[in-house]
């Protein structure tokens, strides 16, 4: 089976938040546990999103929805660890784009982790897909596009 790769430029990353990793994310193997790379990955996201004044759904009931994410492991991260969570988006299209992450622990330099969120705009009135609003493209004007 191929190696899922994810690499990215430094240029992408546009915020960093700090989260420390608690004695609950530890799993069986005594080290942080994937459920908890990924709800620490969507807090990331969660204060990415609030930084740049997006709602996760706004009153017009069009908001943001994962469709898919891919997650890479370079090093474990134990209880009490500091981690930085670097923060960016790319490869915009209509509908949504990428959000991207780069987990890394500044008391060693250690990369730990990179992560890529697929994300669509969705419109929870009537369920579905919807355009991305020009007022979160414009939050974004060097972000690359893939239409």
């Amino acid at each position: 089976m191929a190696r899922l790769k994810l690499d990215f430029p430094d240029h992408l990353f546009l915020f960093s938040t700090q989260l420390t990793v608690r004695a609950t994310d530890i799993n069986g193997a005594n080290h942080l546990g994937n459920d908890s790379m990924i709800s620490m990955i969507s807090e990331a996201r969660a204060r990415f999103l609030f930084e740049y004044g997006v709602q996760e759904t706004g009153p017009d009931g069009v908001g943001i929805i994962v469709t898919d994410l891919a997650t890479t492991y370079k090093a474990e991260a134990h209880a009490r660890d500091l981690l930085v969570f670097d923060v960016g988006v790319m490869d915009f299209n209509q509908y949504g784009g990428d959000i991207v992450f780069r987990v890394s622990r500044p008391q060693d330099s250690k990369l730990v982790a990179l992560a890529k969120y697929g994300f669509v705009f969705f419109n929870y009135h009537s369920g579905q897909v919807t355009p991305m609003p020009p007022a979160f493209l414009a939050k974004f004007p060097k972000v690359n596009r893939l239409d």
